[in-house]
């Protein structure tokens, strides 16, 4: 089981504790944790914003704490409050339904339930403060009763939660199956103004270190040194993987033999979902002068001078299209609920994203019959190296013909 320090953020389970105002959710956070993780008090709606706290917890493993402000809140700022509890459950990979034991359902606790159902989300429905009840029903699969003051019931959660972990993990990997032991790869990374300083970006990182557990070589190189880098090998690399911004320049210089792929495109099957970003690719021809394109990146990162997501991105798009699109661009949590109005998305390559996250994005882009693509797929079509970059992947690959 991989422990806190090998696992990033997008990658632990992501639990959501949810429920109304005063029902005791954070309460049942800090029992379940063992720390002091979220602010207790008994003034309704003391919690006003999602708080989050990776950690390790037994017997899951690394995880993603969140708790939630109630979603009964009123006002405007409650308004704004509940949008940010359904923006949690699009990121949540398992739910905790807080209610209080003995009391029937309020109809806001019936909606969320049914959402939970809509959203396909595992989850649990944990009926709180049961100390202070007489002759409460059995427990249906799925509930449990506990009371975060005494701890009853917080150990069965814990080990109810791990049960449905289980289930969201997976073993896929970056790059690691498609190599043998005592391969060489190379990892091209451009440090340009749009690099962070001192540090590979997280995509970069995962990568590397995948490579590295299959027991394999990896060399690493701007796309400046990289011919110099092949010229000075014995043999051949096993591939190439570069950054999507370098692709035309690395493609020149990368053998007709050598497999050469992106990032991007790993992260994009990594993800879980790289036959519709292909199938996207080809909506970038249809793309008409004043159509509106959605260009939406997972992290909040200071947008700079030479920006792949505003900047370079638009100019590719125009040079290739041969026309202008009205472009409209988010980061972070602001992804819409609804893009029909948009001709295309093209998103990140989701390093910062949870699985859960990215399915629920290219889900809404699905139902809204709107193509998506991501960063690395779509330059390597406006480049023309697409299908080359997919032949290390021949369902992928398929979908061109």
């Amino acid at each position: 089981m991989p422990n806190l320090n090998e696992t990033v953020s997008a990658d632990r389970v992501h639990i959501g504790f949810f429920g109304r105002r005063n029902v005791g959710k954070s309460s049942l956070v800090n029992a379940v944790t063992g720390q002091n993780l979220a602010v207790v008090s008994d003034v309704r709606g003391t919690t006003t914003d999602p708080v989050k706290k990776a950690m390790e917890l037994l017997p899951i493993g690394p995880v993603l704490i969140i708790d939630t402000p109630g979603f009964d809140d009123e006002g405007t700022l409650g308004e704004m409050r509940v949008q940010k509890t359904r923006e949690i459950l699009a990121k949540t990979d398992i739910a905790v339904l807080v209610t209080e034991a003995g009391v029937p359902l309020y109809p806001d606790e019936k909606e969320f339930l049914a959402m939970l159902g809509a959203h396909k989300t595992p989850y649990l429905h944990v009926y709180n403060k049961s100390d202070a009840r007489q002759m409460l029903p059995a427990a249906n699969d799925g509930e449990l009763y506990v009371s975060a003051q005494t701890g009853v019931g917080i150990a069965a959660l814990k080990e109810k939660l791990g049960a449905l972990a289980k289930t969201k993990q997976n073993d896929r990997v970056i790059v690691s199956d498609l190599l043998t032991p005592g391969d060489t790869v190379i990892l091209v990374t451009p440090i340009d103004a749009a690099a962070p300083k001192g540090r590979l970006i997280l995509p970069q990182q995962q990568t590397l270190r995948d490579i590295l557990d299959a027991h394999c070589r990896a060399f690493v190189c701007q796309d400046t040194e990289l011919a110099g880098t092949l010229a000075a090998l014995k043999d051949p690399p096993r591939m190439v993987i570069t950054d999507s911004q370098a692709f035309g320049r690395v493609a020149k210089d990368v053998p007709p033999e050598v497999s050469l792929t992106s990032f991007s495109i790993l992260f994009a099957r990594y993800k879980g979902d790289l036959l519709t970003q292909v199938q996207g690719a080809a909506a970038l021809a249809n793309v008409r002068a004043g159509d509106k394109v959605l260009i939406s990146e997972g992290c909040t990162h200071h947008r700079q001078c030479g920006d792949i997501g505003t900047v370079k991105l638009p100019a590719l798009i125009k040079k290739f299209t041969g026309i202008t699109p009205d472009f409209t661009f988010t980061s972070g949590g602001e992804f819409p609920a609804d893009v029909s109005e948009y001709k295309l998305v093209i998103h990140c390559g989701a390093c910062m994203l949870g699985e859960t996250e990215m399915a629920h994005r290219l889900s809404i882009a699905r139902e809204c019959g709107t193509p998506v693509v991501n960063y690395g797929v779509a330059i390597a079509h406006m480049n023309g190296i697409l299908r080359r970059s997919l032949a290390l992947f021949p369902d992928a690959a398929a979908v061109l013909d």
